[in-house]
């Protein structure tokens, strides 16, 4: 197969995904979703974890999604891309927010404070979360999954970067 196309069907499918965990630093949220609460001498999640960061990753990857429901009609059908739905828009988005939020759970169970790396973690769990909760809709093939699985990690790192250099992020990773 054609790795440009394999490459597109693989971002086609996660665009919503990526944008939902991406989207999280720009609304310098003010609720932390834990409310501040403590387990075992550590908070729950920590500041980084916002009501508004994580409502607005959801909204803004169903926004991503939807301009692909409205695009996807005007796209060769023999690319073989997703076909994009409400449903399996709202569920990378929603799953990815989670996976996201349960790495931070684990993190801090773990001892790690806000902006200390957790290799793979950091990077997977949002995409492994947005595979499972999309599953009941549509199931990428093995070498989309493939592709992201080992593509995520360095996008994930590069984007950290970016953020770093405007502001948005502590951390360039």
């Amino acid at each position: 197969m054609d790795i440009g196309l394999l490459l597109l069907q693989a971002f086609w499918f996660i665009a919503p995904a990526y944008a939902a965990n991406g989207f999280p630093p720009l609304m310098r949220g003010k609720i932390p979703l834990d409310r501040k609460k403590m387990f075992h001498g550590h908070r729950l999640l920590g500041d980084g974890k916002t009501l508004e960061g994580t409502f607005g990753g959801i909204i803004f990857g169903v926004f991503i999604g939807a301009i692909q429901i409205y695009g996807q009609v005007y796209l060769p059908q023999e690319l073989g891309l997703a076909v994009m739905t409400l449903p399996t828009i709202f569920l990378l988005s929603m799953g990815t927010m989670l996976g996201d939020i349960g790495g931070s759970l684990v993190k801090r169970r773990l001892g790690f404070k806000r902006g200390d790396k957790a290799l793979f973690l950091d990077q997977l769990g949002f995409l492994i979360m947005a595979f499972i909760f999309v599953s009941p809709f549509y199931i990428p093939g093995i070498g989309e999954m493939v592709i992201l699985i080992v593509l995520t990690p360095i996008i994930h790192w590069l984007a950290n970067v970016l953020g770093y250099w405007i502001h948005v992020k502590r951390n360039p990773w």
